[in-house]
This record gives structure tokens, C-alpha cells and sequence, in this order.
């Protein structure tokens, strides 16, 4: 079976949106284009680089597959030449149901995301990167599809912006399988799918009567 790996870029209040660069993706008036830039340093980039030499294909939302497709077919021989070999030789598969003309090399459109995600997941094959995408990964959170998230929790606050959670994800309980803090405050994680989430209780047994009205008056509350 092939894996589902979320690779996300955020902020602390979880916002995703035009890490990249101001022109990446304004929507909604977003004005923070870029925030990822500033804070970049050697931790960040052995991190990346270490998530991007494990074999994989790329799963993308449509909106960042065409900010990709502009972007890495042209940026070999430059600074980031391996990331662009590595995007430009590797299957891409994209979640578009809008007949996206799909210009970039080994690119494959999804029409139905979560179905077909789950169909190639029971394919043998390298595991499946997303980038990006918010979207569609809260689709696959949904469905249950995602098996490891690797987030790369950047020190700053944007306020609004598309988000790595939103509230119709399926809870489901993440396993810290490895961390790492850069010099700039980047806080990375990989996280692994382990099972439902469990709760506990830290009220006294029996409960007080302060605390059993308590409990009384938000029932009544709703």
C-alpha cells in the first residue's frame, strides 16, 4: 500500500496560504504573501531536503498545481536545482474537476479526490507528498486517508488565510515520530496516524455539587 504524507508550511495560528511569495496566492485579500521567506535557515532546508529524497509522487489541489507548473519546469540549473529535477521527473496527480490542461510532464488528473486517492493508495508505488493544497488535504483528512503529517510551524501570526484544519476533518489520533526546532523558531514535526483519539478525566470522583450544577446549567444552556 502507498502512503499519504502531508507536507505542510504554517503558521502558528495554522494558516498555509502563499508561503512562497506575494504573487503566489492573494485570494481573499490576503497580504502576507512571502512569510515564509524571511525565516528560512540551514535547519529548514536539511528538513525539506530530507522529506523530498524519500521516493514519492506529488498530490496536488489545482490551485497550487498551477502555481508549481509555472514555476519548476523552468527553475533547474538554479538555486534549487534537486527540488526541481526531483518535481519535474516524478508522476504529479491532481485533484482538478474543472478539465485542467495539464501542461506539466507525468502530470495525471483526479476528478474525484477522495475516491481516487483511495484507489491508489492500495497500489504499490512510492507514497504520495501533497504540497500546499489545503482543500484538498482537509478532503483527505476527512476521509481518513492521510497516514503521516509533516508540518513546518513557522514563528508568526497572519491572522487569516486558507488553513491546514478546518472543522469537518475526522478526529483522529497523530503519533510524534520525530522533532526538531531550527535556529529561527521552526518548529518540525512528523507525525504518524495511530488509531482514534482517546479522552480522559481529570474531575473528582464523585463530582462536587458546585460541580454537578455546573454541569447541570450547561445542559440547560445547550
Amino acid at each position: 500500500m502507498r502512503k499519504v504524507i502531508v507536507g505542510a508550511m504554517v503558521s502558528l495560528d495554522g494558516v498555509m496560504q502563499a508561503p512562497g511569495g506575494p504573487q503566489e496566492d492573494p485570494t481573499g485579500g490576503f497580504r502576507y504573501g512571502g512569510w515564509v521567506a524571511p525565516l528560512v535557515d540551514e535547519v529548514f532546508g536539511e528538513e525539506m531536503d530530507k522529506l523530498f529524497r524519500q521516493p514519492f509522487d506529488l498530490l496536488l489541489g489545482r490551485k497550487t498545481y498551477e502555481i508549481f507548473a509555472a514555476h519548476w519546469p523552468y527553475a533547474e540549473e538554479g538555486s534549487d536545482d534537486f527540488i526541481a529535477r526531483t518535481f519535474n521527473s516524478i508522476k504529479k496527480y491532481v485533484a482538478t474537476r474543472k478539465g485542467l490542461d495539464l501542461t506539466w510532464k507525468e502530470s495525471v488528473a483526479l476528478s474525484d479526490a477522495a475516491s481516487d486517492v483511495a484507489r491508489l493508495k492500495q497500489e504499490d508505488g512510492p507514497a504520495l507528498l501533497t504540497q500546499g493544497s489545503t482543500a484538498l488535504v482537509q478532503t483527505l483528512l476527512k476521509r481518513d486517508l492521510v497516514d503521516e503529517i509533516n508540518t513546518f510551524t513557522f514563528p508568526v501570526v497572519l491572522g487569516k488565510g486558507k488553513k491546514l484544519f478546518d472543522d469537518g476533518v475526522k478526529p483522529a489520533a497523530f503519533e510524534l515520530a520525530a522533532s526538531r526546532v531550527s535556529p529561527n523558531g521552526i518548529v518540525i514535526a512528523k507525525y504518524i496516524r495511530e488509531g482514534a483519539v482517546k479522552t480522559g478525566d481529570f474531575a473528582m470522583d464523585p463530582p462536587t455539587a458546585a460541580e454537578v450544577a455546573r454541569r447541570e446549567k450547561v445542559q440547560r444552556e445547550g
